[in-house]
């Protein structure tokens, strides 16, 4: 028998917030993997951290997040052949990710490349739109309205046509975009209704008014609320 390919969501950043069962299958899977720079942790490896006994083999997939991406299918390709070698050998493996695997998540990737060769599992986590939502104290949406979710990468034509056909909006992965989203947003009259959050759930959290950000991290969102 071959083991299980876990991906397992470890939440937006508070050890608070990953559930149980996610606990329970970091201490008992003996085999456990996540994306990560190309020096030190990851940031889903630092979020469980307090879960993970010592002793566990671990697989440290290594990217550069460049903005192009180039390294990305070899950096996963590498991995999961390691991972698939557990896998055959009969140990279960579980892949690490921020959030929640199947919403921008890395396991994604990994999932792509081995679901047709092994079991697979998910548990799910609380993604960062979520997180932000109740930091915020702002609904994500409600009733009939619609809610779109955004990647900032988008150009400017796609993410006015998405917001215009919604009536809410989630737009992740801010960062260095945030200077041409709040030209836009301001533009289509949606800057009173924008707010910013930043690191949501971690102890340097910021939420702050759209006209008020500046110098926003990796890990920002703007929530557009009905």
């Amino acid at each position: 028998m071959t083991g299980t390919l876990w991906g397992i969501g470890v939440g937006p950043g508070d050890p608070e917030l990953i559930t149980h069962k996610a606990t329970r299958l970091l201490a008992e899977l003996p085999v456990l993997a996540w994306p990560a720079p190309l020096e030190g942790e990851g940031f889903a490896r630092t979020i469980a951290a307090p879960f993970i006994p010592a002793g566990k083999a671990e697989i440290a997939i290594r990217l550069s997040f460049a903005p192009d991406r180039a390294d990305t299918d070899a950096a996963y390709d590498g991995a999961c052949r390691t991972i698939a070698a557990h896998l055959e050998a009969g140990r279960d493996v579980g892949v690490l990710c921020e959030g929640d695997p199947l919403f921008f998540g890395s396991f994604i990737y990994v999932l792509a490349r081995l679901k047709d060769r092994f079991p697979v599992a998910v548990v799910p986590g609380v993604s960062s739109p979520m997180a932000a939502a109740a930091a915020a104290l702002q609904p994500l949406t409600l009733l009939d309205n619609a809610l779109a979710v955004i990647p900032a990468t988008a150009p400017d034509a796609r993410i006015e046509a998405l917001l215009q056909a919604s009536d809410a909006a989630v737009i992740m992965k801010v960062g260095r975009h945030r200077a041409r989203l709040a030209a836009l947003l301001t533009r289509l009259g949606l800057a009173s209704r924008a707010v910013v959050v930043e690191r949501a759930t971690l102890p340097d959290q910021r939420v702050v008014a759209l006209s008020d950000s500046a110098d926003l991290s990796y890990f920002s969102l703007i929530l557009v609320h009905p």
